[in-house]
């Protein structure tokens, strides 16, 4: 009702006038380069961290064979290579938390606060537990996915189309196959299952599988989004949108969103102008000693 009365004293379609508060409302988000620059810094994490993996588990006997997680355990010397490797994941998701208020909040912020702090949870205990040799695995598999991930949307940000397609489907096939495949494998079988062959269960048990069935089914969440883009990329046949993209309305329509790329190219500033003098003019005769609201940079005031 505001803006429709709004519009009537304004002598402006409430069409128009709607149009012009979103595009307000589209000014305060995240820009371009803002999200550039975040995925171009995770890139590097990932594939630093990746390949640092790598290095440091190609010849460990658990990374080809994940019975060999519990010979000796629990006591299992902790290599400088492996903790490390520790240090430099636990200090990274712990850095995501502190920056996480500045981060471009997408679709699956409170995911990704649960995501990080199970992380986080998992790294520390599976340290002071002794069990490295699984958390090197869950780390290794995390990655590997991950710095595929981040410049998929990196070429998608800059529109390299044919670029960000092709990374998009074999994000995709690693994401399910790691996460829905390998995981499920090397990591859940081997601490559900395997373990109480050789084992009696006790805390660390119930705590440690407890943190990875939280990731577990973070992955079937993630999985069901990723399946529902490979839907629509058959469909149309490009990825058109950034893999949980910034918060957004779901009922904008591709009309919307044709007349907002419209406004701008018009200039929404002398918008703002013409919507200012046309309040100015149709109240100020007739209601000069009485409050009457007008648009000052995107809101109503009483003048």
């Amino acid at each position: 009702q505001e803006l429709i009365s709004l519009a009537k004293q304004c002598d402006l379609p409430t069409k128009k006038v709607e149009r012009w508060f979103r595009y307000r409302r589209n000014q305060d988000r995240p820009s371009l380069s803002k999200k550039f620059c975040e995925a171009s810094w995770r890139f590097t994490f990932y594939t630093v961290s990746f390949f640092t993996g790598l290095t440091v588990l190609h010849d460990k006997p658990w990374f080809w064979d994940h019975r060999e997680c519990w010979t000796g355990y629990p006591q299992q010397p902790l290599l400088p290579s492996l903790f490390w490797y520790y240090m430099l994941e636990l200090s990274f998701y712990c850095s995501l938390v502190f920056t996480l208020p500045f981060d471009v909040k997408r679709k699956d912020f409170y995911e990704q606060i649960i995501h990080h702090a199970a992380t986080i949870f998992l790294i520390s205990f599976s340290y002071c537990a002794n069990y490295i040799r699984i958390g090197t695995l869950v780390m290794v598999i995390h990655d590997a996915s991950d710095c595929i991930l981040e410049p998929t949307k990196i070429v998608n940000y800059m529109k390299w189309k044919r670029v960000c397609d092709g990374l998009f489907i074999t994000f995709s096939a690693v994401f399910l196959i790691t996460r829905l495949v390998v995981f499920p494998y090397k990591v859940l079988y081997n601490t559900y299952y395997y373990s109480m062959e050789l084992f009696q269960p006790f805390f660390g048990y119930y705590f440690m599988n407890a943190l990875l069935m939280i990731l577990q089914l973070l992955h079937v969440f993630w999985s069901c989004l990723i399946i529902h883009m490979v839907y629509k990329f058959i469909l149309v046949g490009t990825m058109e949108k950034d893999m949980r993209s910034d918060t957004e309305e779901s009922d904008k329509g591709e009309e919307e969103k044709e007349q907002m790329r419209e406004n701008e190219k018009n200039g929404m500033v002398h918008f703002n102008n013409i919507t200012n003098n046309n309040c100015i003019q149709s109240n100020g005769a007739q209601q000069r000693n009485t409050k009457t609201p007008f648009l000052v940079n995107g809101y109503a005031k009483e003048r």
